[in-house]
């Protein structure tokens, strides 16, 4: 079959001859190649040369704007800086404006309450593998309409079994890399299962992670647990959650919050067991392994570290980034 020639004259004409649904929460991306921005989804593209595309060199991280402000920016980017140096990825010449520049992605977008989606690349410049090709990392900005999860999952919870697919090895699980595939297995498993989450084991049999979320269980004796960061991907949230349970020590609902090895058996005969991320804030799981959890209802525990957190992703000024809107945005 013949192909038309696509060239610089017909390039636009093309991409644009029908709109994609899905396109419809794109609101606004920023890229160093073209040192500007876009509200159009249809040229939100990256070049096929980029190592980012054909080797999975990059790095990424993923925060949330929520009633305009921004929720622990500066948490997100230190992790992204972690996972950049990690892989030897030079910061781009942008970099230093980066905070301003997603706060300009932000009001690009128009929506106070969005994803905001940050990649670093090592760039174009050959399809080898050799990083030294590319002359310069590329930095992307998306900013995404924030969909949440359906409100009755909070109430009723969801299921989740264990993954067979191989986690990766300890220093690349605690690098927040582009290269999902993994992630992606697992999920495709789980949905194979007729579960909503896996569940990964370390290489030690351990509970590990989600496919992008971490994990956390309440024990018998009233211990909040997550597994050890050192396997593990450090979540910004279980982090959160892990600091907010302060005050649950305090009253003396919790007996003790803790990193810990947690082998699956000590999950079934968990009193809670929940997931944890960025854009699902706290997630009860109430079947895991089809083992009932927590007699298959969200526990109290959960209930309040959901309340915490949510109180604090709207009320606490030190973890919240203000955006400049005007009055030529959406209040």
């Amino acid at each position: 079959m013949k192909q038309r020639l696509v060239t610089r004259k017909n390039f636009l004409s093309v991409i644009t001859a029908g709109e994609k649904p899905w396109q419809i929460n794109y609101l606004a991306m920023y890229s160093s190649q073209w040192r500007g921005a876009t509200t159009d989804p249809a040229i939100m593209m990256i070049p096929a040369d980029d190592h980012l595309v054909h080797r999975g060199d990059g790095v990424f991280d993923v925060m949330r704007c929520i009633n305009g402000k921004i929720y622990q920016m500066e948490e997100h980017l230190a992790r992204l800086e972690h996972s950049a140096g990690a892989v030897s990825l030079r910061p781009p010449r942008e970099y230093p404006h980066i905070r301003s520049l997603i706060k300009e992605m932000v009001v690009l977008g128009g929506e106070r309450d969005c994803i905001i989606r940050i990649v670093l690349s090592r760039g174009p410049g050959s399809f080898s593998i050799d990083p030294s090709d590319c002359p310069e990392t590329q930095l992307y900005i998306n900013v995404i309409r924030f969909k949440g999860l359906p409100r009755d999952l909070y109430f009723k919870g969801v299921s989740a079994c264990t993954s067979t697919i191989p986690i990766k090895k300890s220093f690349f699980a605690t690098i927040k890399s582009c290269d999902y595939l993994p992630n992606v297995l697992m999920k495709i498993e789980a949905g194979r299962a007729g579960c909503m989450y896996p569940v990964s084991l370390d290489e030690e049999g351990f509970i590990a992670e989600g496919a992008t979320e971490n994990i956390g269980i309440v024990t018998t004796d009233m211990v909040l647990l997550f597994p050890d960061f050192q396997r593990t991907l450090a979540g910004t949230t279980a982090q959160r959650v892990y600091e907010l349970a302060d005050s649950l020590l305090k009253d003396g609902t919790l007996k003790g919050v803790a990193f810990a090895n947690i082998p699956p058996a000590d999950a079934y005969r968990a009193r809670e067991m929940f997931l944890t991320g960025t854009s699902i804030n706290i997630l009860p799981i109430i079947s895991y392994d089809g083992k009932a959890i927590g007699g298959g209802l969200p526990g109290d525990t959960y209930k309040r570290l959901l309340e915490l957190l949510r109180k604090d992703m709207e009320e606490n000024r030190e973890l919240l980034t203000d955006v400049p809107w005007d009055k030529n945005n959406k209040e």
